[in-house]
């Protein structure tokens, strides 16, 4: 319960003097000590104005303390056993090169020589096929065998080239006539085939690095050639992959980034690790069980990775792995506070 002031006091006591004598009565027979209650009162009025002294001289810290209390509240302690379990990650800023890129859409194709369709060299019955679809073959293998109607004698169909047979159109005992007996594609290459319009060209030549983003993977290679695309308002920069073990498809749409400039910068971190709290972008430093906020002055960025002019260090560790969950867990901690 807050304490009345003292001259708030008296005032209330004369007034219910005046309408109750014993008030009144009492207030004569304390009459003797309004001098002590004087200097009582001056001593308080004293120390009040020392407070008020002791404040305003504190007034120098009250940034440093707000700062401070803005840290604990953009913390969260999480145990290092709780964090493997979530995934959440850590690395230490460095030196990086940023690349600046153009971006530039296309499709995967195969190359003319990695498609071939087989027809029998002379009209004949179809007497024994060894291959089917699905059936991955070595240039040489054998895949059917053919008795001619003019020699009747067999001859033999063998595989091109190595690869996986798409189509098959050849069944014992059928007659071959000029249809395809057999279609066979080599996946192991692939190529990318990006459109650069007129706006682009200048800035694109062969040899350059792209980084080819397709089914939530990213595969680096380097523009072999620009062709022209008949009858299109663009031309074509083909980008040559070693599709043995991504598995990827021809005609899947791609997106490439035609790396154009490069710069080295003394700090930078992850893009991805970069969150948003409080109006301000910045990391979680990480301090043994605890993550801190750290603002960040930001600079140049790539796709991967943005410069950092200020806010952090090299020796510092911060979340670059599912930062967000650290971000998650604050916001939740401030809306359950305020409630």
């Amino acid at each position: 319960m807050k304490t009345l002031p003292l001259y708030l006091t008296l005032t209330i006591a004369v007034i219910i003097g005046v309408t109750n004598p014993a008030f009144a009565q009492a207030d004569s027979d304390d009459h003797d000590h309004d001098h002590e209650a004087h200097t009582t009162d001056s001593a308080k009025h004293h120390e009040s104005d020392e407070h008020k002294h002791k404040h305003k001289h504190d007034d120098g810290d009250t940034n440093e303390d707000d700062h401070a209390h803005d840290e604990e509240e953009n913390a969260s302690r999480i145990s290092d056993n709780m964090a493997d379990q979530v995934g959440i990650g850590t690395t230490f800023a460095s030196e990086q090169i940023l690349h600046q890129t153009i971006t530039s859409y296309g499709v995967l194709s195969t190359g003319p020589e990695q498609l071939s369709h087989m027809r029998a060299r002379f009209s004949g019955l179809i007497t024994s096929v060894k291959a089917s679809i699905g059936d991955t073959v070595k240039a040489g293998d054998l895949l059917a065998e053919v008795e001619s109607d003019e020699s009747l004698k067999k001859y033999s169909v063998h595989a091109p080239i190595s690869g996986t047979v798409i189509q098959r159109h050849a069944n014992t005992g059928e007659v071959t006539k000029d249809q395809v007996l057999f279609s066979i594609a080599d996946f192991d290459t692939l190529w990318a085939e990006l459109r650069i319009y007129p706006t682009q060209r200048d800035n694109v030549s062969t040899g350059q690095t792209v980084e080819i983003a397709s089914d939530k993977q990213t595969i680096t290679g380097k523009i072999s050639h620009i062709i022209p695309s008949l009858n299109k308002p663009y031309q074509l920069a083909r980008v040559q992959l070693d599709n043995r073990q991504l598995g990827l498809s021809p005609g899947l749409l791609v997106e490439g980034h035609i790396v154009i400039a490069e710069f080295k910068v003394p700090l930078a971190v992850e893009k991805a690790a970069v969150q948003q709290l409080g109006g301000r972008s910045g990391v979680f430093i990480q301090e043994e069980e605890t993550y801190h906020f750290a603002p960040l002055t930001l600079g140049r960025a790539d796709e991967h990775y943005v410069e950092v002019l200020g806010g952090i260090n090299a020796s510092q560790r911060y979340v670059n792995q599912n930062s967000y969950l650290i971000k998650a867990d604050i916001e939740k901690s401030e809306a359950e506070h305020e409630h």
